[in-house]
């Protein structure tokens, strides 16, 4: 016997009204934080960075293609690392199906990360997937976009991410577990693993001109995060205690 409430298609219909209404409210908020995201001021990106590419070397301009919008995720994956971070690849399995769409609507999807594009390279084709990924390997671009970090910056407690700066040291100590089990799985150490973190930009190119319009991190990203906007709509929702998931090619039943 369950435990949970039950009762009537009446009961359960009454009650679904009125979540619409709460549902409703939260579009509108939605479309209203929307808004003021493209409200935001642009900021002029003058620094050159360029980028390893299976096309060769680009430019951040490059990584437009023809478009005016450009969306880019920075996918945890450190030179140090053997293997992409499993929370950025459960994010990216959704990737190939809808970059397809923002291509024919104006807007470039790039991941970009700090390994050597071979690395990459390597990794994209163990987990089947076709979108674009850079290496922005001895460049600035990840650190200033505040995805990754010095081993003196963790040393210091400087370290400054979603818009906080930590002030705490971090060494393997300070490491929680599941990110030690994490960067296990990425083939390196705790404090390795966290020298870079993920994120996504965006910018626009207009008169030739590229600009950084927006950037968010952390829990910021759970609209990118196609599964879990499932599970907050099936009967147990997320149902976690710790982390459960890994790549897709790692469960029992792959």
């Amino acid at each position: 016997m369950t435990k949970h409430t039950t009762g009537t298609r009446e009961e359960w219909l009454s009650a679904r009204l009125d979540l619409l209404k709460a549902e409703k409210e939260l579009t509108r908020q939605s479309d209203e934080l929307a808004r003021r995201r493209q409200a935001l001021p642009w900021v002029r990106v003058d620094k050159e960075y360029v980028f390893d590419t299976g096309e060769g070397k680009q430019s951040l301009r490059d990584l437009f293609a023809g478009r005016s919008q450009l969306l880019v995720y920075h996918f945890m994956f450190g030179p140090d690392y053997t293997a992409g971070c499993p929370s950025c690849s459960m994010i990216a399995d959704g990737f190939d199906g809808f970059a397809v769409h923002l291509a024919n609507h104006d807007v470039a999807l790039w991941a970009v990360s700090r390994a050597p594009l071979a690395k990459l390279q390597a990794y994209r084709q163990r987990m089947g997937w076709t979108f674009p990924w850079a290496s922005s390997q001895g460049n600035d671009f990840n650190f200033d976009f505040n995805v990754s970090f010095t081993e003196e910056q963790q040393r210091e407690g400087s370290v400054e991410y979603n818009y906080r700066r930590s002030g705490q040291p971090m060494d393997a100590a300070t490491i929680p577990e599941p990110v030690t089990r994490f960067a296990a799985a990425c083939g390196t150490d705790g404090p390795t693993y966290k020298r870079d973190t993920p994120g996504m930009s965006a910018y626009v190119l207009e008169n030739g001109v590229v600009y950084h319009t927006y950037s968010t991190y952390a829990r910021g990203l759970d609209g990118l995060w196609g599964a879990y906007q499932w599970l907050d709509r099936a009967p147990l929702g997320r149902n976690e205690t710790g982390v459960w998931w890994r790549r897709h090619d790692e469960y029992a039943d792959g």
